[in-house]
C-alpha cells in the first residue's frame, strides 16, 4: 500500500478495508476505480453509490500535496463511464499561489486527462469555493452536474452558481470533456510526442492557444497534462498542473522527474514557458524544453 494511504486506511468501515485491501495493495494504484471495481464495492458493502463515495473522501484526501496550508481536501469525480476518479488539492513550495490546483479540479482533470467524456457528479468533503464553481460550469454537464458533500442533500452546480456565467454566453460550443483535435503533427521523441498529444486535446477556445506538458519519469514512465481554459480565466488549469495531478495522483513524487517538454504555437498570444519553467525548477526539474508548435 502506498504510504499516503496508511493514516486514512484504518479509519475506514472494516467490509470497506477488506473490499479495498487487495485493489491498495497494488504499489501502482492509480488513485481511482473502475466501473467494475466500484460495483464490486456496492455489492460488499450494501452502500448506495452516493454512501460509498462519501466513505472514501479520506482516501481521496490523502492524496493531496497541501505543503502550505497544510489542509488537505478530496474529491472524486464518478465518471459517465461509471469510473469514477480521486483528486486532492496541490500547492508547490517555492512557486506562486496562482499554480496551486483545487481539489474538484484535481479530480475533474484526472478524469479529462484517462479519457473520461463526461461527469455524473462530483463529491467533495467540503463546500467547493467560488474558482472551483467557476471551473465546473466549463465542463459538458453544465449547470446540472451533481455536487455531493458530507451530510446535505445533493444539490447541482446550478444551486451553488447561481446567475452563472459560462462558455454558453460566449458562444462557445465545443466544452471541456468534449471531444477536441487541434491537428498539430507528431514529431520528435517518445516524450514531445506525447506533448504534442496534450496539446492537440486541450480545450482553449479563448486565447486559441493550445498547449501541453508531458514529464518523464526516471523510470520511464511519462504523464502528460492538457490546457483547460475557463470563460472567467483566472479557474484556468495549465498543462504543467494537469501532468503533475496525474503523476502525483499515481504515486509519484517530484523527485522522480527526470525531464519535461512544453509543447505550444510559437505565434500563441500566450505562453506557458516562463511559469512552467519556473514551477519545474522549483520543484526540481531542471531539464525542460520547449517544442514549438
Amino acid at each position: 500500500m502506498q504510504p499516503r494511504f496508511h493514516t486514512a486506511f484504518p479509519a475506514l468501515a472494516d467490509n470497506l478495508q477488506s473490499a479495498l485491501a487487495p485493489l491498495l495493495a497494488d504499489a501502482d494504484f492509480p488513485a481511482m476505480l473502475s466501473a467494475e471495481q466500484v460495483a464490486a464495492l456496492l455489492d460488499v458493502t450494501g452502500m448506495d453509490e452516493d454512501a460509498l463515495a462519501f466513505a472514501l473522501l479520506p482516501l481521496a484526501a490523502a492524496c493531496a500535496r497541501a505543503d502550505l496550508s497544510h489542509f488537505n481536501v478530496g474529491a472524486i469525480a464518478r465518471g459517465v463511464s461509471g469510473n469514477w476518479y480521486f483528486g486532492g488539492n496541490m500547492e508547490f513550495i517555492g512557486s506562486t499561489m496562482q499554480q496551486t490546483v483545487h481539489a474538484e479540479q484535481s479530480a475533474i482533470s484526472h478524469a479529462w486527462l484517462r479519457g473520461e467524456t463526461g461527469l455524473r457528479s462530483v463529491t467533495v468533503n467540503y463546500t467547493p469555493c467560488g474558482h472551483c464553481r467557476q471551473f465546473m460550469n466549463e465542463l459538458n454537464s453544465g449547470l446540472s452536474l451533481r455536487i455531493n458533500l458530507p451530510g446535505r442533500a445533493p444539490h447541482t452546480l446550478a444551486d451553488y452558481l447561481p446567475d452563472a456565467f459560462g462558455p454558453k454566453d460566449l458562444q462557445i460550443e465545443t466544452l471541456l470533456m468534449d471531444e477536441q483535435n487541434h491537428g498539430f503533427a507528431l514529431s520528435g521523441d517518445a516524450l514531445s510526442q506525447a506533448a504534442i498529444s496534450a496539446a492537440n486535446r486541450s480545450h482553449t477556445p479563448y486565447s486559441k492557444a493550445p498547449s501541453g506538458v508531458a514529464i518523464l519519469c526516471r523510470d520511464g514512465r511519462i504523464f502528460s497534462g492538457s490546457y483547460a481554459e475557463n470563460a472567467a480565466f483566472n479557474p484556468t488549469l495549465p498543462p504543467l498542473q494537469g501532468a503533475l495531478n496525474l503523476l502525483s495522483l499515481s504515486g509519484y513524487d517530484y523527485p522522480d522527474m527526470q525531464r519535461a517538454v512544453l509543447a505550444e504555437r510559437a505565434d500563441a498570444p500566450l505562453t506557458q514557458w516562463d511559469a512552467t519553467l519556473a514551477t519545474l525548477r522549483a520543484l526540481g526539474c531542471l531539464n525542460v524544453e520547449r517544442v514549438l508548435l
